[in-house]
């Protein structure tokens, strides 16, 4: 069995990417995203992971929701980001910025949007944004 070249960068890797908070972390971090920047390495970055970002960011870290947003589709953006559903979690990351909902709900409109299916759900707030953005 062939070893895959895409890589699962977890959260940490991520963080530290972002924030430039540990040095030697940073570093090698970088130079990892600099080449999926480029194109010369491909990821995945999973909706877990990402989500664990936004919260860790906004809880913890206090990074301002639009700035959280922000950062996390820059790098969705990346050459070598190669998520079939990168384009969902983009559009879940403006819906997220743009309302007062929480990331898995905003995950959850952006995948129904795009996958065409329906939410089920109780929240009134969710299904309002939702309805909003089908349009």
């Amino acid at each position: 069995m062939r070893k895959s070249d895409i890589i699962l960068p977890d959260t940490n890797v991520v963080l530290r990417y972002l924030l430039k908070d540990i040095p030697d972390q940073y570093e090698t971090s970088a130079e990892f995203f600099e080449k999926v920047r480029s194109g010369t390495e491909r990821a995945v970055i999973l909706e877990s992971v990402l989500v664990e970002c936004v919260y860790i960011l906004l809880k913890f870290y206090r990074v301002p929701k639009g700035e959280v947003a922000e950062s996390l589709t820059g790098l969705l953006h990346y050459r070598g980001v190669v998520n079939r559903d990168k384009d969902a979690m983009v559009d879940a990351l403006r819906v997220f910025a743009e309302n007062k909902l929480d990331v898995v709900d905003c995950m959850l409109i952006a995948k129904g949007n795009h996958d065409k299916m329906t939410i089920f759900t109780y929240d009134k707030a969710l299904g309002k944004v939702q309805q909003a953005e089908k349009g």
